[in-house]
């Protein structure tokens, strides 16, 4: 008796155990969702974040915040996993995701109090996520792409809007728009490659003055040493990967020189082997010179950007070595490795490159009128500060990601909670055609969703209660597209306001938080290795 009495007891020891574990996963996954609950929608708060060197970033992209938190407990990582991924696979709703994933953590933590073993709650979970999936498609618009730009900008526009430069949606949703349109063909394409589109930061200028360049852009200006040109039309450029300067040993020698005519010598090699080398360039035509970045020696030096110029060819250098593959795909030129490898056929073609100003933060070098248009583009953003140049360089890649999603997935769906709502609503009802258990956390399940519209007029300064039970109202009429409008402060039909959302945003978002949650709720404890 006394054997039965102690296995029961340590039976009971290991239950308190894992629901220890499990209620500590939660808490601390559900306070990093707390934490940027706030930053959700166009009225969310933004995030300042400083770090120990003193850097500061200022942001409400989720996905932003989260990278930059120092989070320890090993739930809350998952969280952060999260965020990553959902930026990864449609690069906006990242706050969404991990508002909606603590939530349904909430709804689990209710379930265990109520007896409901975690495998019952993990297994109705993902059978009410493929009956949310279901809900959700059964919302989409189908879109167009060869005639729906209007679309794609209102869907930029929805991603723009509740970002830290809202107020300059106007002008990145159509250079989002534009640039995505130019590097992908309408009738075919099914993916978007956001390498193909270079963001481009300069310091100086106000937002207003980003622009799209279908060409090159670098922010190294030409060299003027010399006194080089500084504009050039009908270029041929060349692009090289060796050093136009004097020849170095491989191992560390010294050359050691006794009198002044071996010194003349040198000088006077040194000052032919570059002239030969600049001779040779010349002679296939070459009239715009690009040049990589040596780490291990000065890759130009003063006398052979003397006889450069004197040739008059305009020389940019220091070009890193992660943008040759954009330039050589941009310009249709091949990389040199070898000044005896520089042939005429490897250069690459444009109408015009120059040196333009920028403002007072210095100079750019624009290479347009490329023969091949349509492989790549630039945007080159401006910014008055590093703080609003970095969100305003995060908030176009979001625009962008977004119109990538639409792409992926050709299908759109009304934003401001209008989704969630009927989810929610369709799932409870659904719930009630269930048994048992399954009924029960199906309804939880469902009634998590109403976080999103709870939340959106929550961060709005609205009455929160007031505006779902309005909302719930106005879907159970059969408003399928009745979502919550900030600017108002009431409930309209969101379509009509152009709010839009790609659909595999929200199919990514309610995959992955669901995912995350019955990954936790299978854990049962934690093992610390050494």
């Amino acid at each position: 008796m006394s054997d039965l009495k102690s296995l029961g007891n340590e039976y009971k020891g290991e239950n308190e155990k894992e629901k220890d574990v499990r209620t500590s996963n939660i808490v601390a996954a559900r306070a990093v969702s707390d934490c940027i609950r706030t930053s959700l929608g166009p009225k969310g708060m933004d995030k300042m974040i400083s770090s120990p060197s003193g850097e500061v970033v200022i942001t409400n992209d989720g996905a932003t915040i989260l990278s930059q938190l120092e989070v320890k407990h090993p739930a809350a990582k998952m969280l952060v996993e999260l965020s990553k991924a959902q930026d990864v696979e449609a690069g906006d709703g990242t706050t969404t995701v991990c508002v909606l994933a603590g939530a349904m953590l909430g709804a689990v933590s209710n379930l265990m109090n109520r007896g409901i073993h975690p495998m019952s709650i993990a297994e109705s979970f993902s059978a009410a996520q493929q009956k949310a999936l279901e809900i959700i498609r059964g919302l989409a618009i189908p879109i167009d792409l060869t005639n729906g730009s209007e679309a794609l900008l209102d869907a930029a526009m929805t991603a723009l809007n509740s970002k830290v430069v809202s107020q300059y949606s106007s002008l990145l949703a159509p250079i989002a728009v534009d640039a995505v349109m130019s590097v992908i063909d309408p009738k075919t394409a099914n993916n978007v490659n956001l390498k193909d589109i270079k963001i481009i930061k300069k310091l100086g200028g106000t937002i207003d003055d980003t622009e799209l360049v279908r060409g090159l852009v670098f922010t190294q200006h030409a060299s003027h040493s010399a006194g080089g040109p500084s504009r050039i039309q009908n270029a041929k450029v060349g692009l090289i990967q060796f050093c136009l300067s004097a020849p170095k040993t491989y191992m560390e020698n010294n050359v050691v020189i006794s009198d002044y005519t071996m010194m003349d010598r040198v000088l006077k090699e040194e000052r032919n082997h570059i002239l030969t080398m600049c001779k040779k360039i010349q002679k296939t035509g070459c009239n715009v010179l690009l040049i990589q970045k040596s780490i291990l020696r000065d890759a130009v030096n003063e006398l052979s950007l003397h006889f450069l110029a004197k040739m008059k060819i305009l020389v940019v250098k220091d070009v890193e070595r992660d943008d040759i593959e954009f330039i050589t795909k941009t310009l249709g030129c091949v990389p040199i490795a070898s000044i005896d490898t520089f042939t005429a056929n490897k250069l690459g073609k444009a109408d015009l490159v120059e040196e333009v100003g920028a403002g007072d933060s210095g100079k750019l070098v624009k290479i347009t009128g490329i023969p091949i248009v349509g492989k790549t583009v630039s945007v080159i953003v401006r910014g008055s500060n590093k703080l609003v140049l970095d969100e305003a360089e995060r908030s176009l890649h979001d625009a962008l990601c977004v119109i990538r999603s639409i792409v992926k997935c050709k299908s759109l769906i009304a934003g401001g909670g209008a989704p969630e709502i009927e989810i929610a609503m369709q799932l409870s009802a659904h719930a009630k055609t269930l048994k048992g258990v399954e009924a029960v956390c199906t309804r939880q399940y469902a009634e998590a969703f109403e976080i999103i519209p709870y939340t959106l007029a929550e961060n709005a300064g609205l009455f929160p209660i007031g505006i779902v039970t309005d909302l719930r109202n106005r879907h159970a009429q059969g408003e399928k597209t009745a979502g919550i409008n900030v600017r108002k402060g009431a409930i309209t039909n969101i379509l009509d306001e152009k709010v839009l959302q790609p659909l595999l945003v929200d199919i990514s978002a309610v995959t992955l938080a669901t995912e995350t949650v019955v990954m936790l709720l299978k854990i049962d404890d934690i093992v610390i290795t050494r």
